[in-house]
């Protein structure tokens, strides 16, 4: 199991025992638009999702991790590396921090700062990219402010409240790999 720790939170891989938790943000319409789901997930669906979890990366092509809060132990978010392509040496990242009260506090930043050193340290990776959309000034800052570079709009790209809007694509070059 993967464990990495920071100051205020760890991150950990998913349990059988997360699926109300899981369950909730799936279903949480209000994200739909950041997690780019269209329709709500059933209990079944995910705990045969935390059921097979225990893919590697290499097997899953993603490694979905609990960002839980060092002094409670609740999960708080989720933080994502997904279409991990080994032979380019590469995955994208997402993150999702569930309630307001726990954004804009630094959670987010310690959880990026843990997955990227992981990813290039660990897993050797290149590069890592995100989707992010125009809109969301949160993450924007956050990502940018690792050093992931906006290399592309994709038009359009997203369909919400009865309009189209703009996704950016940002890359994070390892330069050390």
């Amino acid at each position: 199991m993967i464990t990495l720790k920071g100051t205020t939170i760890y991150l950990r891989a998913l349990e059988p025992e997360d699926l109300e938790f899981v369950y909730q943000i799936e279903n949480d319409e209000s994200i739909w638009n950041v997690s780019n789901t269209q329709t709500p997930y059933s209990k079944f669906l995910i705990r045969q999702y935390l059921e097979n979890a225990h893919q590697d990366i290499y097997e899953a092509k993603q490694l979905r991790l609990a960002i839980c809060k060092n002094d409670t132990f609740e999960a708080i978010g989720l933080i994502d590396l997904f279409d991990f392509d080994p032979v380019n040496n590469r995955a994208g990242i997402g993150i999702l921090i569930q309630n307001e009260t726990n954004r804009g506090n630094g959670i987010g930043k310690e959880a990026l700062s843990l997955l990227i050193d992981y990813s290039f340290k660990q897993l050797q990776l290149h590069q890592l990219y995100a989707n992010i959309g125009m809109d969301n000034e949160a993450s924007l800052n956050l990502f940018t402010t690792f050093g992931f570079q906006k290399i592309g709009v994709k038009k359009d790209w997203i369909y919400q409240g009865n309009s189209f809007h703009d996704e950016a694509l940002f890359q994070l070059i390892n330069h050390q790999h």
